[in-house]
């Protein structure tokens, strides 16, 4: 017998008694239960990792079949999640941060989502041609940049940058709003001076851009901006410089600012829904860890990492059996 869970019955079992009466069937032994992951563009990390995921869980684990969805990224992501048209999903924390506290793109309104692992750390790219006479944040003004996807966390955190460096985010700078693969594009084609990107190291669309040395690149440094932010938007943002292994071309190390990203999901998701999910990561983390180079930082400790957005309550008790919480 195969049963068809939709999504937001799916993220509601166990909430109540129906719910639970269902759970206790021996005929739901037997069903299948289908998950969305809700990912990213398919340039970055988001969508390997969440792909290599769906992958590892419906490979691993015989009632769940998982899939990967492409999406824009962490913004809708948390809102998708919010809205229970999704069951699990990446985000960076301070987006995931904001949705729950209904700022920033989430002012139309607050996301009840929780985190169910933290991941990886991103670099905050800035990209820059080296023929475009830029070495650093402020001199952006008067330039063609992306500032990411609309609404993504990399044009969030991309305006926070600009706005610390003394720029006006919206004025002093034409803006483009491109994914990773668009933006390599736009400045492989001299339509933007430079462009901004939240993900992990390496990048696959950066990695190419670097390669391919047409036009040179460089990384700006954003450490300076990042005294700033770090006042203003406590617990969010930390130091991280990108090794000069990092990417081709590459001389020097470069300071730069960096975000938690984090595996997220609805708070009204079931329990048995995320235990169920953990069990899989961690019963098969040599698997996880082969899905991407930032995979393989994964661990119970590092995902039990508490951050400004609090575990589901079904993950704390994970973690806590598991002693590392």
């Amino acid at each position: 017998m195969t049963l068809m869970i939709n999504r937001r019955t799916a993220l509601a079992l166990g909430a109540g008694a129906a719910a639970s009466s269902l759970i206790a069937m021996p005929a739901i032994a037997q069903s299948k239960i289908r998950m969305t992951i809700v990912t990213g563009g398919t340039g970055g990390v988001f969508y390997p990792y969440g792909g290599g995921l769906a992958k590892v869980l419906s490979e691993k684990l015989p009632n769940v079949q998982a899939t990967a969805q492409v999406t824009g990224g962490s913004v809708d992501n948390v809102k998708l999640l919010g809205a229970g048209d999704a069951e699990l999903g990446l985000s960076t924390i301070d987006s995931a941060f904001d949705g729950l506290n209904g700022l920033g793109a989430y002012k139309d309104g607050k996301q009840d989502i929780r985190v169910v692992a933290v991941l990886y750390d991103s670099f905050m790219h800035l990209v820059a041609s080296a023929n475009a006479g830029v070495t650093k944040v402020a001199d952006l003004k008067g330039k063609r940049v992306s500032v990411g996807s609309a609404g993504s966390s990399t044009e969030s955190i991309a305006d926070r940058i600009l706005a610390a460096s003394g720029l006006d985010h919206m004025k002093d700078v034409g803006r483009d709003n491109l994914g990773v693969a668009e933006s390599a594009n736009a400045l492989k084609d001299g339509k933007v001076a430079a462009f901004f990107w939240i993900g992990g190291v390496p990048t696959s669309a950066v990695r190419d851009l670097a390669t391919s040395g047409q036009p040179p690149i460089m990384f700006l440094d954003t450490s300076k901006e990042l005294v700033d932010m770090q006042a203003k938007y406590p617990g969010l943002y930390s130091p991280f410089t990108l090794p000069k292994t990092a990417y081709a071309g590459m001389t020097a190390d470069v300071a730069g600012l960096g975000v938690p990203n984090v595996l997220i999901t609805s708070a009204a998701a079931s329990d048995e829904l995320i235990t169920t999910v953990l069990n899989g990561i961690f019963n098969n983390l040599a698997d996880v860890a082969a899905v991407h180079p930032e995979a393989k930082k994964l661990s119970l400790k590092t995902a039990a990492t508490k951050v400004a957005v609090p575990f589901h309550p079904a993950a704390e008790a994970f973690y806590k059996s598991k002693g590392v919480l």
